[in-house]
């Protein structure tokens, strides 16, 4: 087997008096799209400032491709693409002279993979960065960072704020661009959808640790969603077991559960249920009652995780 792509070890980094990554051990093998999530604070951004070597961690370590990534060569460093929400560019400069100076940095660039990604979008070489729309910017950027071959390719929201018609020519562009099969990709959105379409496993982070890890598939057959007719306010979310979030609509009683098979409806009936029905849930609406859980320690979680 290959040797992981990314590996931490007990990472931990802390602000001041705040924990951002808590004993967070996490393995990325080689290949696949890997979707990354976790609400506000979770610890995303952090992880991947260590992961590129612009943080240190307080305690544990981090390795990418193999080096502590504090550590990183620059033949290394250039093996790691990245494309942030941001899209930052030279705002003066021409595509042709950033091009230019990427393909002298650069040894193993990939002038096909470059024009496979910016033939998606109406980019002239003689545009200037500040010309550009943000999914112009957006589609240049991830060109550039699939040319330079990348081993691990690192995109933190990258199509936040696009337009429906510019985040699509995102996908598009890098499903169907032949570099994507030679590298690993770790995928930070907030958009489920795109998730949802092109990734290979989910890993869910909390406040600095992890929580889940596996196929997409997997974590939404875990949760359901459970509709009951209950006289008044139906039992007490302490004792309801899985729980993740409730809600009452049109006077019923909306439940969202974790690892509950059907005995979950012995539960209801027990409760005074005298109407039941079970729904499978998408990954957004899975994804979302997970991380909005209004009932249930942390440690039993990550337990059952």
């Amino acid at each position: 087997m290959d040797d992981p792509v990314v590996q931490t070890c007990s990472l931990r980094k802390c602000f001041g008096g705040k924990l951002a990554l808590d004993d967070l051990s996490l393995s990325i093998p080689s290949g696949h799209i890997h979707a990354l999530i976790g609400a506000n604070g979770a610890g995303k951004s952090t992880l991947f400032r260590i992961l590129l070597g612009f943080l240190s961690p307080s305690a544990g370590e981090a390795f990418v491709l193999g080096r502590n990534s504090s550590a990183l060569t620059s033949a290394e460093r250039a093996a790691v693409g990245y494309v942030n929400e941001e899209h930052t560019l030279p705002e003066w400069m021409r595509v042709e002279d950033i091009k230019r100076m990427r393909c002298s940095e650069y040894r193993a660039w990939n002038e096909r993979a470059y024009s496979e990604v910016i033939g998606h979008y109406r980019i002239s070489a003689q545009q200037k960065v500040r010309e550009l729309s943000r999914g112009e910017r957006a589609g240049f950027n991830l060109a550039l960072a699939l040319a330079q071959s990348p081993r691990l390719l690192i995109l933190d929201e990258p199509t936040l704020g696009l337009d429906v018609v510019a985040k699509r020519a995102f996908l598009e562009s890098l499903m169907y661009s032949h570099t994507v099969e030679q590298c690993t990709i770790i995928y930070c959105s907030h958009q489920m959808e795109e998730i949802e379409r092109i990734a290979d496993r989910l890993i869910i982070l909390e406040r600095g640790q992890l929580m889940i890890d596996g196929a997409p598939e997997d974590f939404c057959a875990r949760v359901r969603h459970w509709i009951s007719d209950i006289p008044f306010q139906g039992p007490d979310p302490a004792a309801i077991p899985g729980l993740l979030q409730r809600q009452k609509l049109d006077g019923l009683h909306h439940y969202f559960v974790l690892d509950q098979d059907d005995s979950f409806s012995e539960f209801l009936r027990a409760s005074g249920a005298r109407t039941i029905r079970a729904m499978p849930v998408s990954l957004d609406r899975a994804v979302n009652a997970y991380l909005a859980r209004t009932h249930a320690a942390p440690d039993v979680l990550r337990a059952q995780a």
